[in-house]
Formats: C-alpha cells, structure tokens, sequence
C-alpha cells in the first residue's frame, strides 16, 4: 500500500481542513455496533421501488443502452420532468433548455453553487437544517450566513430575512430554502413564501429551491417559490424520497435557459452524464408512477401519527410535520440540552438510535431528529424502548 509523498503531504485544497464531518453520518457511525440497534437515524425509505420502475431500468440495459446519453440528460427523462411539474404544481419549464439531469440532488446543489459562488459570496440558510449545505458552500470559497429560525415555527420569516439582507447588502448572493424541511418536516405555506417573495425581488440574488420532500405531504397542498419568482428561483429536486430511488442517484435542475447553460458546464465536467438505466427507469416513475408517492405518503403518514403521538405522551415536544419523514423532538426539561449525550445514551441503553439536533446546525440543540421511514413494528418497539428508557 503506497504511502502519501512527504513532500505532498498537506498540498491539498485547504479549505478542507476547515470543514468538519456529517454530523449524520458519524453519528451514524458511532453508534451502528451497538446489538439489536433500532435504527431511526438515515432518511433513507424503506419502501422498494415500485415494479414497473424497476422493469423500466431492466429492460433499459437488456436493450443494450450503453452509449453515452445527452450531458443534459435523456430527452425522455427531462421531458417527463417539465410534464410532471407542469401538471403537479403548475411549474412551466422548457425541456430542451430549462432542465437539466444530475447524479442525485446532491449533485444538483454542488453543480448549482459551483455555477453561483465567487469568493466571498454569502448564502443565506435558515435553520436547523439538512447540514450538507454548509460544506458544499465552504469548499467552494462562499460564506454560510446561518439564520436560527427555531423560535419562528422553524420558518424564515420576511422580517428576518429583510434584516440580513440590510445588513449585508449585496454580497448576498442566494437564499437557501428546504421545505419540506429536513429535519423538522415543516412545510412552508403559500403565504409563507409570499412574503419571502416580495423581499427577494428587491435584491439581485437567487432563490435556491430544494423541493426533494414536495412529493410526500400530510394534509397540506406544497407550493413553489418558483412560481412566485420564476426568474430568481433555481428549482432542485429528484426521485431518491418519492419513489424510494435513493441508490438509482437521479435528481434534476431547472430554471431559467441562461442560467441551466452555465450549469450544464459544471455538470458535464463534474459527471459528464447520468446512468442511461437510472434515467429510463426515472422516466417511468415520472410519466406513469404519478400515483406512487401518494400510496407511499399515506404509509408514512400512519407512521407520523404514530411516533407524534407516542413521543408527546413520553413528554417530547415538537412540530407535527407536514411532509418528508423526520420528527424533530424536542428533549425534555429534565434532561438537559445536551443532546449528543441524550442520543448516546438512548443508543447504549435503550438500543435506540436517532441524530442529535446540534448536527443541523443552530437552533437544533437540545432537540433530535427521528426518522419513520421504517415499519410500523418498528416504531412502535422504538416507542416501547423509549417509554422504559424514560422511567
């Protein structure tokens, strides 16, 4: 096994060296060996993949599509995008110049700030929230402007917003919003983004949307800021959550032509293009699999009500999410707001793993993030551990 030249040793990009780990995935990590481990940690479905989406992905390699796709992505694909959001949420983008196909959101918001950052830049982002965001943003020499919205409901508020927008001016160069939010499943209401909108179009900054949830909502109707402000809003989603295609890594940008140009540039030197099999088969989830995600929802939705229930009657406070499959708890008075040291705990004695709140950044201390993207059975052995746990 080769050993790192010493004259090479610290010859790397150093903004490296400033960023710190997952706090979800090393938590993860910490505590995976523990025996008998519930695990309500990943927000990874446990739901399979509908049949005939993964047929489509068969047959797609059966039929020897080997070659090279389009670096925008298959016309079929991104055509059964600007359908879906046309007919779902009334979002109107162009095919052929307004959508572009990415390796996951993931890559979707990296290729994204990669075409929007210069050094320096700020991006707002309200929190706590899905902490990829920040290192993605570091790397890439911008700065994370972190907006602790705990005491608003967990939604940014148009006052707030305008507050920091005043002070710093135009070295702001996006606002990031996800919703419905991981890690608290809050969902922003059309009023909501109403008045975010009319004081974003004041500033010449862009909107990045991340609407990877929208799909799996209780109760309340999702809209987009992208309607509201189509020539600042860049939309990002994809089909890892709503049809429980995490490992089939597609995802998808859209906005406007000139900006998806510039985009497109980042994304065929980062990836050149997406699998041909994951694509075929995300075009059948889009263009016939509309009902999927509404049979998926209200299994998750029975799960919601579930754990809602069970962890405020144990004392736990939270909102009742609206979408995605997190709970966001809040840890009794009792206990502190050390909630490193809770979830530990809860891991080693209780045989219950969760994620500390402090991993998504200001305003999640004292809190911790479960997910019920697992059984009911689960969950309800989760709850049984939890209530002995708290006696």
């Amino acid at each position: 096994m080769p050993n790192l030249s010493s004259s090479l040793v610290g010859k790397h990009n150093q903004r490296l060296n400033a960023l710190a780990p997952s706090g979800i995935r090393s938590f993860d990590k910490k505590i995976s060996s523990i025996d008998g481990l519930i695990k309500l940690t990943i927000g990874e479905p446990d739901l399979d993949t509908p049949e005939h989406v993964k047929q489509a992905g068969i047959d797609s390699i059966k039929n020897n599509d080997s070659h090279y796709a389009d670096q925008t992505g298959k016309k079929e694909l991104r055509d059964a995008i600007s359908n879906h959001l046309s007919n779902k949420y009334d979002l109107k983008y162009d095919a052929d110049s307004e959508v572009i196909v990415t390796v996951g959101a993931t890559e979707a918001l990296y290729s994204t700030f990669q075409t929007i950052i210069n050094k320096g830049d700020k991006v707002i982002v309200p929190t706590p929230t899905f902490a990829l965001y920040f290192p993605i943003i570091e790397i890439l020499g911008g700065e994370v402007i972190k907006v602790d919205v705990s005491e608003d409901d967990f939604i940014l508020k148009p006052e707030k917003l305008k507050a920091i927008l005043d002070e710093h001016g135009d070295s702001v160069k996006a606002l990031l919003l996800n919703y419905p939010s991981n890690p608290t499943g809050v969902e922003y209401s059309k009023e909501d983004l109403a008045g975010l909108a009319e004081v974003i179009k004041q500033h010449p900054m862009y909107v990045l949307s991340d609407e990877i949830y929208s799909d799996l909502t209780y109760g309340v109707k999702h809209y987009s800021i992208a309607n509201m402000l189509p020539e600042q809003t860049i939309y990002l989603s994809g089909l890892s959550k709503s049809h429980a295609m995490t490992g089939y890594r597609v995802g998808y940008i859209c906005g406007p032509a000139e900006f998806i140009k510039k985009v497109g540039m980042v994304h065929a030197f980062v990836v050149t293009s997406v699998t041909n099999s994951a694509q075929v088969a995300a075009a059948e989830a889009l263009s016939n699999g509309e009902n999927d995600p509404v049979e998926m929802a209200k299994i998750y939705q029975e799960r919601r009500d579930i754990l809602y229930k069970g962890l405020k009657e144990l004392g736990f406070s939270m909102p009742e999410p609206k979408g995605a499959f997190y709970m966001f708890a809040k840890i009794p008075a009792q206990y502190g707001k050390d909630d490193e040291n809770f979830a530990l705990e809860l891991a080693k004695k209780a045989k219950i793993g969760v994620i500390p709140g402090s991993a998504f950044g200001p305003g999640g201390e004292g809190y911790i993030r479960l997910s019920y993207a697992s059984s009911k059975e689960v969950i309800l052995e989760a709850l049984k551990r939890l209530q002995i746990f708290m006696k």
